[in-house]
Order: structure tokens, then sequence, then C-alpha cells
């Protein structure tokens, strides 16, 4: 077929080797401890939020059992490490020395994992979620409307069951529905009418081809993806993993297209994309997807289990494992767009949520750095010369996330086009790719109309005041 090259707005990602981050000198594991279980009264370290991932996930290999989670505080810029009760001991005088924040607590993380299996075994139920919260040590399980009745009975009966020092249950608004239609828009065409995602990153298959992350419930439901609504097809799924966990790696059918490594921030600004790397609750992270454009929160929880409703087994469910819970929003479209940090550090792809980017809510994102390890995919330029010459600039430190405000329309529903692996919804004619108006019915069951107006202006104030920087 004839070269056909990827629009300049199209999310993507880069090339990945990095010098390593500073936290990696920062853990000494000889470092002159006592050996009387004695603390040591050194301050916790200022990290940036990678460096405070970094150094997190060494402190968890080195102190084993002892480790309870962690979490990051943007505010002062400090890592904290859970250890449970009575292991104050000579690896924790270590990581003081590390520059981590030390606290004690009473639940150790196969304590909260054997919890989070009760829930598996006695509520997996259609609408109902649940995650590690390590600030408060506890299971936080989230319900969306539709569990009521029976169902809510049953839910806060295990709940409780586990004890009021092992897990709390809230209610959420509106309803758990994966995000179909995130960075720019891709579409497909299937037998019961258009599907439309938002592509994650861009990266090299295992081949060495050009290829794309996005959601893996996307990938399910169409097998060509094109760049354009009605448009011919420009890649082909080669991998799609939904139930379970949720993504899909998508190959470019021209060889020679041009995938820069770059995130798509609006207003022709870009972000470019350097590393993957693991979320830390707490840290601020930044969603692009194509039907609500930019917006930013922060991580809430680590291998989180959404059960959504499914659309292809009446009364059956959808369970997705080990993802990310933020309090970013998201709307229909937005399924498979990119999370990623400022600095450039691609961390997720949108699976789904309740709620809208008017009223807020919560998204669950798929790990980038699973996905990657499950695929063989590796961040980074894909095809000839892929980015060179077709950059349209680092994003401006001024360029910000968008203004909650602007929302894409009505999202009572959530705008699920696949569940199980249906699509469904058509999607307007007049969208284009890389639209950011958000144009496009993503009805699947009952969700509103992704037509609104405002979604396209990138120019707004970020949800927490927040800038975003773009790295060169």
């Amino acid at each position: 077929m004839s070269h056909k090259r990827i629009p300049k707005r199209k999310a993507a990602i880069a090339a990945g080797s990095v010098a390593a981050l500073g936290a990696a000198a920062i853990l000494l594991p000889h470092a002159n401890a006592s050996q009387d279980g004695a603390t040591t009264n050194a301050a916790p370290k200022t990290l940036k939020a990678t460096d405070a991932s970094d150094l997190a996930s060494q402190l968890q290999n080195l102190l084993g059992d002892a480790f309870a989670g962690s979490y990051y505080d943007s505010g002062t810029q400090q890592l904290t490490v859970n250890v449970i009760s009575g292991d104050k001991n000579n690896v924790v005088v270590q990581a003081e020395k590390a520059g981590a924040k030390v606290r004690e607590v009473k639940n150790s993380l196969a304590a909260l994992k054997a919890g989070a299996q009760t829930l598996k075994a006695d509520a997996t139920i259609p609408g109902t979620a649940w995650a590690i919260d390590p600030k408060t040590n506890k299971l936080a399980v989230t319900a969306d409307s539709t569990v009521t009745g029976a169902k809510w009975d049953r839910l806060t009966s295990t709940v409780k069951s586990l004890g009021a020092d092992m897990a709390t249950v809230k209610k959420s608004s509106g309803t758990f529905k994966t995000k179909v239609s995130g960075g720019d828009a891709i579409f497909a065409q299937t037998a019961q009418g258009g599907v439309r995602c938002s592509l994650g990153f861009n990266v090299t298959a295992s081949d060495g081809s050009p290829a794309f992350l996005t959601a893996g419930h996307c990938g399910v439901a169409a097998k060509q993806w094109s760049d354009s609504q009605n448009g011919q097809p420009i890649a082909t799924v080669d991998q799609a993993t939904f139930p379970g966990n949720d993504f899909s790696l998508v190959k470019y059918d021209d060889a020679t297209t041009q995938a820069p490594s770059e995130v798509n921030a609006g207003n022709g600004q870009t972000v470019q994309i350097t590393k993957a790397a693991d979320a830390t609750v707490g840290e601020t992270v930044f969603r692009m997807g194509s039907t609500t454009g930019l917006h930013n929160g922060q991580v809430t929880g680590l291998d989180a289990t959404v059960n959504f409703a499914s659309e292809t087994v009446p009364g059956g469910t959808d369970t997705v494992n080990g993802l990310i819970q933020t309090n970013v929003c998201a709307e229909a479209g937005d399924s498979g767009g990119s999370l990623f940090t400022q600095d450039g550090s691609a961390v997720g792809l949108t699976s789904g949520g309740s709620g809208d980017c008017t009223a807020g809510g919560e998204t669950f994102f798929q790990p980038v750095t699973a996905a990657l390890q499950a695929t063989g995919a590796t961040l980074g330029d894909g095809g000839a010369g892929a980015g060179a010459g077709d950059q349209s600039g680092s994003a401006d430190p001024s360029a910000s996330a968008a203004d909650p405000s602007a929302s894409a329309g009505d999202q009572a529903g959530g705008g699920d086009a696949v569940g199980g692996g249906a699509a469904a919804g058509t999607a307007d004619p007049s969208a284009t790719a890389g639209d950011q108006s958000g144009a496009g019915d993503q009805s699947g069951t009952g969700a509103g109309d992704q037509s609104g107006t405002g979604a396209g202006d990138q120019s707004g104030t970020g949800s927490d005041g927040s800038s975003l920087t773009g790295s060169q």
C-alpha cells in the first residue's frame, strides 16, 4: 500500500534508553547501620516522583516481608515506606538512610493481598473495584451506582468480615465502564457499528516493526484500525488481552510509518516520552485522550481489581487485575489513551472508570511496564527515520491540563463500546483523526453523546492548577 504518515498529533512515545536516575545511587545496602534495631535521625530526602518510584522498588526488595507498601507526597516530595509493626530493624535503618520516611503499620502486604482474594472469591460483582491503599494501610473497596440491594449487602458483608482495620467501602457515582474512544483518535468498523478508541504509546514490536499500544478491549473489539473516521485501515491488531489484563499491541501496516516518541498534549504541543515507569501512589500523572484531551490528577492505588459488567455475556463480569487507580477523569472514547508523568515517563493505558470530566471521577489504567513485558515490545520510534522532521515542538512550559469543566457530553453510563469484546455505537462521520472535540456517539449501552463542545480546548489549567512542562 502507499506510504501513509501518521499525523503529527498522533499520541506517541519514546525510545527509551535513559541514564540511571539519581535514586539508583541513593540506596546503600551496606550502609553503616546499627545492629541493635536503633533508628537513624537521617531526614527524608527530597525526591522527584520518578526517583521515588525507583527508590520504592529498591526498598521493597531490601525490606522483603517487612515492606507493606509506599506512597509519595508531591507536596513535600518525600517517599513514605510502610513497614509492619515489630520490624523496625537493621534494614529499616538502611531505608531511612536511603532517604525514605519510615512508618510502622499493622497490615502486611501478604495480609492485604489475602483480603483481596477473599473479595475476589465472595464479592466479584459487576460495578465493584478494590485496591491496596498504602496511605490507610487498608483495602479501598468501591461500588458504582449499579451495586444495590442484595449485591450491596453481599459486598458490605464481605468487607465487614475482613475487619474495619483491613478494608473500607464507599459508593461511586456513575458506572464502571471501559472508556472506548485516548492520545489521538483511532477508529474501527464492526458489524455493530463504529468504534473509537485512543492511541496510547508508539512502540517497536519484537520483530522491529512500528506499532502502538492501546487498550485490550479496543483490540478485542476490532482487528483493523484507521486514523480517520471511515478511513482505510492503517494498523492491524497483533496481540489483544481482555479481560484479565487490558492491553493491545497494534502493528502499523506500512513498515515505514513514522511513529514519533511523543504524546500529543493539545494545541500543537507534544511531550517527549523517554522511558516506561511503574506508578507510585501519590504522584501526579497526566492523561491524554481523544475525547477529553489533557487532564491530570494523582495515583490513589496500585494492583487494583475492577469488575466491569460484560456486554457480551448477560449478567457476566469482565474482571481486570493489576490496574493503576487514579482520581483523573476520563470519558467515553478515551480508552487506550496515554497516562504519563511530567518528566516524560509512560505509565499507563486508559482502561475504564466512572464519572466524567465535569463532575469528576476515578479512572483505572493498565500499567505500561506490564504491557511491554507481555508483548515483547519496546518503547521508542518504529520505522525508518521515525519521528525525524515530524515534530511539532515539545510542550511549552505553559501548556496545562485541560480545564475539567471542558466536558465532552453527558457521560452517564461511561460509554463502554466493548465490554467483553462487542463494539457498539456509531461514530459521527464529521470526526477526523486527531480531532479533540470528542465528536461521535460513543453510546455503547446508554452512554451520552460525545459531541459536546469544549473538549478540544487544551489550553485550560489542570484540575489541581498544575502545569505540564514538556521535555525536549
